[in-house]
């Protein structure tokens, strides 16, 4: 048996226990209690939650023994800060389990305990800064789904938990029971770690018109070159002028950005149709199907072939 432990600190996110449904129906497919689930807290008793819904907890002690431990994130981790003897007990308990994981703004709690340095990590893109910012020896990385790093798991907001959750399933259990149990959940698709939190265009959200008119005139055209003197005559600016502006308003050169859109694009193409690869490089705006390629394992961590795989798995 293989024992789940949620540990909860007031003020956790109900979401969380959200991915408790996808292990409960891991065991109803398997057709055993492969998983048993318990919540935790420092203390044990009621934990509040930022509902306002109280759950009961048990105590949590080294004496437990648990083989995976998913730490609940709070609504907002940069006002409530971990309480020292819950990043006490998580930096003992990581040795004596197999796994820790946090979901959403629970990745705090590893880098406030010191368990990321050195480690890639994500977490909710609203404070995926704020944690680069507070902890420099942390990769942290954005856009991603969910990362693992050696007995580290980290996931990114909210529903990317399940997507975390069914990759353990995976891990223990098999591809056919996670396929299964995302199927009975209702999960339209089982994304992987590499894959986009969310759409770029809202990701740049640019402060005025003229570059918002320049990202949808890009994404309206993107089998053509989109050079910085296109992109700058549909917002009436110098190329200079249009480089510099666009870089402040949405974090990005003009170069990067449109990369992003193309993989964007590319990647939805390549899960939503069956077309040849060749084609969907063509129609995307990239050089060739190499060139996508290479694109699509810095972007995402994984060559496009991968993503269709998973797509159609």
């Amino acid at each position: 048996m293989h024992r789940i432990g949620f540990l909860l600190t007031d003020g956790f996110q109900v979401m969380a226990l959200a991915t408790q449904s996808v292990f409960e129906y891991a065991n109803l497919v398997a057709g055993e209690t492969f998983y048993r689930i318990d919540n935790y807290s420092i203390e044990g008793g009621p934990v509040v939650s930022s509902l306002g819904m109280t759950v009961d907890t048990r105590p949590a002690t080294t004496r437990v023994t648990i083989d995976t431990w998913m730490l609940a994130g709070v609504g907002n981790p940069v006002e409530q800060h971990t309480p020292e003897p819950v990043l006490e007990f998580v930096r003992r308990a990581v040795p004596r389990a197999r796994r820790m994981a946090s979901i959403c703004t629970g990745a705090f709690v590893l880098a406030e305990a010191n368990l990321l340095d050195g480690r890639r990590a994500t977490t909710h893109w609203a404070f995926a800064r704020d944690m680069q910012r507070r902890h420099p020896a942390i990769q942290v990385e954005d856009d991603r789904i969910y990362i693992v790093d050696g007995p580290i798991w980290t996931s990114a907001g909210m529903t990317a938990g399940l997507d975390l959750a069914l990759a353990m399933v995976e891990k223990d259990l098999g591809a056919e029971i996670a396929r299964s149990v995302a199927h009975k959940l209702v999960m339209h698709q089982r994304r992987s770690g590499g894959q986009s939190q969310h759409s770029e265009l809202l990701d740049m959200a640019p402060k005025s018109d003229r570059i918002q008119n320049a990202l949808d005139y890009a994404r309206k055209n993107l089998s053509q070159p989109l050079t910085v003197e296109a992109l700058a005559e549909t917002a009436n600016l110098s190329p200079r002028q249009f480089s510099r502006v666009f870089t402040a308003e949405t974090g990005l050169s003009p170069a990067r950005a449109i990369e992003n859109l193309r993989l964007e694009a590319a990647r939805l193409m390549i899960e939503q149709s069956r077309h040849p690869l060749e084609v969907v490089a063509r129609e995307t705006g990239f050089r060739d199907r190499r060139h996508m390629r290479e694109a699509f394992v810095r972007g995402f961590g994984m060559p496009p072939q991968a993503v269709r795989r998973e797509a159609r798995e």
